[in-house]
């Protein structure tokens, strides 16, 4: 082969491996077509979604970061927290969202009521009253630590929201009558396996994808999540053009 022809052959062969190479790439990219991330995506289906950093402070803000207040179980950091004041009213919507959460979480120990016959006290679980005088003089704050740390025989309920474990503690209020006016809802508020609205509304902290075509709404909303107002709604009709058509 001559050299003339060699150089052509590679050049037909470079060619040949660039169109190869390029018939990936997109070269029509705009706003409408462009790679984003969503709060709290994975990098991919295989790896679990991300979650707020260590010690970060929610959107909503926090009463208690965790750069301020330790999350150690010990009585000084609860007894640090004592002095928060509680920011949520303790209105019909409070106490109702705090009634699931109590039930849910709470009744297991401290039993529906409140009076520390929860049925975990039948396996060897130390009864804790929340009606006693010495709860009773719990302030608002101290109540929301020992649920954000836990302590001695009661783990940490961080899991639950902030603003939701504020529900909690004036319902709390309520059972030990300290609302005037207000008579505390006591027991389950549905079935084993039931949903709806007898279990708490849709998380308010992440991650941040709703599905098509729903109205998310939190529990702290004070709506039914399956209400006529947050039912799922019908695609939106189809404008496609057919043919003919102009």
């Amino acid at each position: 082969m001559s050299a003339k022809l060699h150089r052509h052959v590679l050049r037909a062969a470079a060619f040949a491996y660039a169109a190869v190479m390029l018939s990936g790439c997109s070269w029509f990219t705009d706003f409408k077509r462009q790679p984003s991330w969503h709060p709290w995506q994975s990098e991919a289906d295989t790896i679990p979604a991300r979650g707020n950093p260590q010690m970060s402070v929610p959107v909503y803000g926090s009463a208690a970061p965790g750069f301020i207040y330790s999350r150690a179980q010990l009585p000084a950091t609860i007894d640090s927290m004592a002095g928060i004041k509680n920011p949520v009213p303790a209105d019909a919507r409070s106490i109702a969202n705090g009634h699931k959460y109590f039930a849910i979480n709470c009744s297991v120990c401290h039993g529906y009521t409140g009076a520390g016959d929860g049925v975990a006290t039948k396996y060897g679980m130390i009864g804790l009253p929340l009606t006693s005088d010495r709860a009773k003089a719990f302030t608002d704050g101290y109540i929301f630590g020992m649920i954000r740390n836990g302590r001695g025989s009661m783990p940490t309920y961080n899991r639950i929201e902030e603003r939701d474990r504020w529900d909690i503690v004036n319902y709390i209020r309520a059972l030990q009558g300290k609302i005037p006016g207000v008579t505390a809802p006591t027991g389950p508020l549905g079935k084993p396996g039931e949903t709806g609205t007898t279990l708490p509304g849709v998380t308010e902290m992440g991650p941040t994808r709703p599905a098509p075509y729903y109205h998310q709404v939190g529990s702290q909303a004070g709506l039914p999540l399956d209400g006529a107002d947050h039912a799922i709604t019908g695609a939106p009709a189809d404008t496609t053009k057919t043919g003919g058509e102009l």
